[in-house]
């Protein structure tokens, strides 16, 4: 007997709801429940969702908490043994969940699963936020399979091979919830970005793996909760990766790579100056006055990841060696297959 999966969908006035509801109960063919957390009020999307489909759960922040936070309250009521955090702005194809319980199913240690995301706004080009599955560099700038910095790839079947991951996308994650509970639910202080990499590296620091499996195939719009542009978006994009940094990496490690982060995030200012994105260039600026200013809670952040440590070398699935943004900027590297043969 099919086991029931429990998709959760942090919604916040998205007017996509109803499409991305639409595909899910027409193209799932496994037996799902659904849990959509309302983080806006309650407006014409999700009014309309409730009519059209009473089977819906939806759980109503009575303020508005974040992404991250209205993540986690969804798969806290998950009671199932695999969850999928999924975008409110994602369209799935057809049997899309089948391979990822299927790859779960084929081994125990497998914590996280990535479908091949595809970009809904430019077909055939995989999708910025996650495209066919997430790595790391050894300076902690991440990428992925179909996506080096802003170059995104067209999908031409170079990544429908399974293959294992540093990270998996926040935007449709299949989880294994009984690992989740042992290292603990997403971080809520990220507020929204890179926290699904924190997860998916503190499910690797207790041994677990993560997969790519791009029999899965979902679509989405990236960039609909803030505009690529913002200084918002950035200044969360450099501020979090930092601490995603100073709470995973090893305490050696940590005290050559940060610096070197330090130097070449503040050296994107000039980069931003020469492009004229004023909106984004005091973001790195910002990022690092947020770290100089909140030392103890980096601590405690740290403690609670680093408690999860198994002994022994870690996992180097997914992670490049050497330097993204020498081999991008310098060598003229656009692909994932060009860093990491396994990518392919």
């Amino acid at each position: 007997m099919r086991e029931t999966v429990a998709i959760v969908i942090p919604h916040y006035r998205a007017s996509t709801l109803g499409a991305c509801l639409e595909a899910l109960y027409a193209r799932s063919h496994w037996p799902i429940e659904v849990i959509v957390v309302d983080d806006g009020p309650d407006g014409p999307a999700i009014q309309a969702a409730r009519r059209a489909y009473p089977q819906l759960q939806v759980l109503r922040n009575e303020r508005n908490l974040g992404f991250t936070v209205s993540c986690n309250r969804g798969l806290a009521l998950a009671r199932t043994r695999y969850a999928v955090l999924l975008n409110d702005d994602t369209v799935v194809e057809p049997d899309w969940l089948r391979p990822l319980v299927e790859a779960a199913e084929a081994d125990p240690q497998l914590a996280a699963c990535q479908p091949k995301l595809l970009s809904a706004a430019d077909p055939g080009f995989f999708d910025y936020a996650g495209g066919a599955g997430g790595y790391i560099d050894g300076l902690g700038y991440t990428f992925c399979r179909g996506r080096l910095f802003e170059h995104r790839e067209r999908d031409a079947g170079q990544y429908d091979r399974p293959a294992p991951l540093f990270w998996a996308c926040g935007a449709a994650l299949f989880l294994r919830l009984d690992a989740v509970g042992r290292v603990g639910l997403l971080d809520e202080e990220y507020y929204m970005h890179f926290e699904e990499i924190d997860l998916c590296w503190r499910l690797r620091l207790a041994g677990y793996r993560i997969l790519a499996v791009p029999a899965s195939v979902i679509h989405h719009h990236s960039g609909w909760s803030l505009p690529p542009s913002s200084f918002r978006k950035t200044y969360l994009n450099y501020r979090n990766n930092l601490v995603l940094l100073c709470k995973n990496l090893p305490l050696a490690r940590l005290g050559w790579v940060l610096p070197l982060r330090l130097a070449l995030d503040l050296s994107s200012c000039l980069l931003f100056l020469a492009r004229g994105q004023w909106a984004q260039l005091p973001a790195p600026l910002a990022a690092l006055g947020w770290l100089l200013i909140h030392p103890l809670q980096l601590w405690r952040r740290r403690r609670q990841a680093q408690v999860l440590r198994r002994p022994g070398p870690a996992r180097q699935e997914g992670v490049y060696p050497g330097s993204l943004v020498y081999q991008y900027y310098l060598r003229g590297a656009r692909s994932a297959r060009q860093l990491l043969p396994e990518a392919a």
